[in-house]
């Protein structure tokens, strides 16, 4: 008897296509100050806020999943974000994941978060998120010496209070994550409005 099919998810907000034109540059002034270091960068159509992995999920109960964060989003009105600020995971000293960081003003992502964690629990095997940081992933050092590294928190430093962007995300969307040898591709699965 084989096994039910899975798909890899995650439960995100997307990022307009204007803020990703200035995370790119982000992106590329960063690459330049850290030459020859092993960095796989995120694709632009990669970008998104990741509220909750999941990982492997019965492709039959994706149905059950969709209802369950449509019912912990409810009370969620829609969400004014701001794109600002680079830094790294998990600190400037010994960079591993270069982040752009996503704040909201009336501080309501974090239980946006916690609510969608809550109700994914029985869902996912993955470890709940103790403290969530909103951000969007730049990219993954795969190798940096110490000469880069200094120059990457030089950048980081310069760009800790700049803005990227503003949006309104109105909507929490459930996407499904392909693995492949070029790179995940990601597909909307569903989206939840977020009304208030």
């Amino acid at each position: 008897m084989t096994a039910p099919p899975e798909y890899r998810l995650f439960v995100a907000l997307s990022v307009p296509e204007e803020v990703k034109t200035e995370v790119r540059k982000a992106q590329a002034e960063l690459r330049r100050s850290i030459g020859q270091a092993k960095v796989t960068w995120t694709r632009r159509e990669q970008f998104h806020l990741t509220l909750k992995f999941l990982g492997n999920v019965q492709a039959e109960r994706v149905g059950e999943l969709v209802e369950a964060i449509r019912a912990a989003c409810s009370g969620f009105a829609p969400l004014r974000l701001r794109a600002e600020g680079v830094g790294c995971f998990p600190d400037l000293r010994s960079p591993r994941v270069v982040w752009l960081g996503v704040r909201e003003a009336q501080e309501a992502l974090p239980p946006l978060q916690r609510a969608i964690q809550t109700a994914s629990a029985n869902f996912t095997s993955q470890e709940r998120e103790e403290r969530f940081s909103g951000h969007l992933t730049l990219g993954r050092i795969k190798g940096i010496g110490r000469p880069e590294a200094e120059s990457l928190a030089r950048q980081a430093k310069a760009m800790a209070e700049k803005l990227f962007g503003q949006w309104t995300a109105d909507g929490v969307q459930i996407m499904r994550s392909e693995l492949s040898p070029q790179g995940a591709t990601h597909t909307v699965l569903a989206t939840i409005a977020l009304r208030g």
